[in-house]
């Protein structure tokens, strides 16, 4: 265990009183590494004695080592210059999490490819790693970018021990199968598959409709709130009149509600925060687990 130097806080008291001195760690320094776990614990020193004011303290009590449960959380965001990556980068932040972006993907021949990473130099002390990783294109470059970047990711964040992988997938929109057959899709599962398997018990995937929010693309600001904020209001308004329709194939195409990208990143917290949250998340529950956070 890592050496602690503690700072004594004395702690003020009333006549005929307990007279308490608490030993806290002025500094930590966890040692962190790619199988580490993600809880430490650290002893806190307690020293008490009973008199009254006018009598001197007795200095030479025994300490009481508490154990404490100390979570330091350190995520990794493959995709964190994105879209959906920046705001999980925001929201981490601002929730006392510590963050490391990795502009990866999976076009071949680029630098950055995930195929070609060194993940010594991306997942050192990470306790999470979270993939927006997905794209576009041709049927081979969104098998490639949406499936076998996200299975390569995966493999390596367990080889390298690393406890908790969020997965940014997406809503089938209750197509039917031979739609569900494109690259996009079946790439999107194999990842989903990938992430399951090695992480069977912590392991979350993220199943959201169309993300809105204020999207930047080449210097520009896409207002996409201005479109989904109103249809996700309208739409769950409406869900009782439209639920006869929801087995109607493609249904989704026009019922599904929009999700916050703001909504998106918050669950991811959740899901990183909380080491009971596993498995596959759909637009209502992705909804919760933000809610869970805000509280």
């Amino acid at each position: 265990m890592s050496s602690l130097s503690y700072a004594a806080a004395a702690i003020s008291t009333p006549p005929s009183s307990p007279i308490c001195r608490a030993l806290f760690p002025s500094r930590l320094h966890p040692h962190f590494s790619g199988s580490s776990n993600r809880r430490r614990l650290c002893k806190y020193g307690v020293r008490c004695s009973y008199a009254e004011a006018s009598i001197k303290e007795d200095i030479d009590s025994a300490p009481i080592d508490v154990s404490a449960d100390v979570r330091t959380e350190r995520v990794v965001v493959l995709g964190g210059s994105g879209f959906v990556g920046s705001a999980i980068c925001k929201a981490a932040v601002a929730n006392g999490i510590e963050v490391r972006a990795s502009i990866l993907h999976g076009l071949m021949g680029r630098s950055g490819d995930v195929f070609y990473a060194n993940w010594d130099e991306v997942f050192p002390g990470a306790t999470a790693v979270v993939s927006t990783l997905g794209g576009f294109g041709s049927e081979e470059q969104m098998q490639r970018i949406n499936g076998e970047a996200n299975v390569v990711a995966v493999s390596a964040a367990k080889e390298y021990g690393i406890p908790k992988f969020v997965l940014i997938s997406v809503h089938d929109y209750n197509l039917p199968s031979f739609l569900l057959s494109s690259g996009y899709f079946t790439g999107k599962r194999k990842a989903e598959s990938e992430v399951l398997s090695k992480y069977p018990s912590s392991g979350v995937v993220l199943r959201p409709g169309f993300i809105y929010g204020k999207r930047k693309v080449d210097g520009f600001e896409i207002p996409l709130d201005l479109i989904g904020e109103p249809l996700e209001r309208f739409l769950r308004a409406t869900e009782n009149f439209t639920k006869p329709l929801n087995n109607l194939p493609a249904s989704d195409l026009l019922l599904a509600p929009p999700v916050s990208v703001d909504d998106v990143a918050l669950a991811v917290i959740n899901a990183i925060k909380d080491d009971d949250v596993f498995g596959v998340f759909t637009i209502e529950q992705i909804k919760e687990a933000a809610a869970n956070v805000r509280v």
